[in-house]
């Protein structure tokens, strides 16, 4: 087949890791795969870019300034006439509601996978209402979870062209050990670490984080945010404001973050919403204890025997866990080789690329 995957790719997360696994897991099953990236600036989509490239999947790059909707428009159904993909696969709100059209008018079947929904401001409800109803247009609908295949069914995708396909897990870059990574990351060798790794906005939950620490005051934590965002600013102001500027750490995006989960003594999901979060599966991989939030697909991928999970939005829960985890060292490490066994024997990459070229076949039959 030849497939091409459509994306505006951000600095980092789990949508950018799930079209890099998928460009190079179809490009090593012989497909003739193409990656389109929309972006204003080149330089922010090169890391992104530059794993597909080492596997041989073919990228292309359409750098406009914000807004340029017809243009964008125009580079899609020319790239789309030259590269005759038998299917188009976009990822997130822009490609959903932008793109895709442009290749269903061409005849050629479009398919889309849906990550979650981040809600928040008015603006952010108003794109994710159009990519609702784009949906319903859509040949197949990815959802990466079973609660979100639901919402999506609510919001009036046909229930034939929803499929529930769980992310999946392979490791890119091999982890540093424990003492290099912490030097990295200017964590003391003797402390107990959180790892909090995402984007630095409100569905994330890190204003959460921030609140559980000053309830967890009576233990000796150091908290490590890896990621940027919108609310880092403000949260930083008021770690200052809390007397928590000496335990919060704020590194900013950092390239191949999973490299840098040994650092970790818990890694900490806070989240309000998710699909199925890729930093589980970092933190799983690692061998790190996971404290996270019982949202989206979360516990699909880890239950109380690999993790320990806590209710969203609680900021004195979230503490106690992370509390029990700094106190009972021994029961926290048994989970995380729990949920080490877990990720290699139910989220491997080849039964889920199985499920694709599935979905694949289907709408191109």
């Amino acid at each position: 087949m030849v497939i091409a995957h459509v994306v505006a790719p951000a600095e980092f997360g789990g949508l950018e890791r799930v079209v890099q696994l998928l460009g190079r897991g179809l490009r090593g099953r012989g497909h003739e795969v193409h990656v389109v990236a929309v972006a204003a600036d080149s330089r922010r989509i090169a890391p992104f870019l530059a794993p597909l490239q080492d596997a041989g999947v073919q990228t292309h790059t359409i750098v406009l300034p914000g807004r340029s909707y017809l243009r964008e428009r125009a580079a899609i159904r020319s790239l789309c006439r030259r590269l005759g993909p038998d299917v188009v696969h976009t990822h997130g709100y822009r490609p959903d509601v932008l793109d895709a059209g442009v290749a269903r008018r061409l005849g050629i079947p479009v398919v889309t996978t849906v990550h979650g929904f981040t809600g928040g401001g008015w603006r952010n409800r108003i794109y994710e209402w159009l990519q609702r109803r784009a949906f319903r247009r859509f040949d197949a609908v990815v959802a990466v979870s079973g609660p979100l295949a639901r919402r999506l069914e609510a919001a009036g995708v046909p229930r034939s062209r929803i499929h529930t396909v769980p992310n999946a897990w392979r490791q890119i870059a091999p982890p540093e050990g424990r003492e290099t990574a912490r030097r990295t990351l200017g964590i003391p060798h003797d402390a107990f670490a959180i790892g909090w790794v995402g984007r630095v906005s409100r569905e994330k939950g890190p204003d959460v984080l921030l609140e559980a620490m000053r309830h967890a005051g009576d233990v000796p934590l150091t908290a490590s945010v890896v990621g940027g965002g919108d609310m880092q600013i403000e949260l930083q102001a008021r770690a200052d404001g809390l007397g928590l500027a000496g335990r919060m750490r704020w590194h900013g995006a950092v390239p191949d973050a999973g490299r840098l989960f040994p650092a970790f003594d818990v890694c900490v999901l806070s989240s309000r919403t998710e699909g199925t979060p890729m930093v589980l599966f970092e933190a799983m991989a690692a061998g790190v204890p996971i404290v996270a939030t019982r949202v989206g697909g979360v516990p699909d991928v880890v239950s109380t025997a690999e993790a320990a999970p806590v209710t969203p939005d609680d900021p004195l829960a979230l503490a106690t866990a992370i509390r029990a985890v700094s106190h009972d060292r021994a029961a926290a490490e048994r989970r995380a080789a729990a949920a080490r066994i877990r990720l290699e024997r139910e989220f491997g990459v080849a039964p889920w690329l199985d499920r694709y070229e599935a979905v694949y076949g289907l709408v191109t039959v």
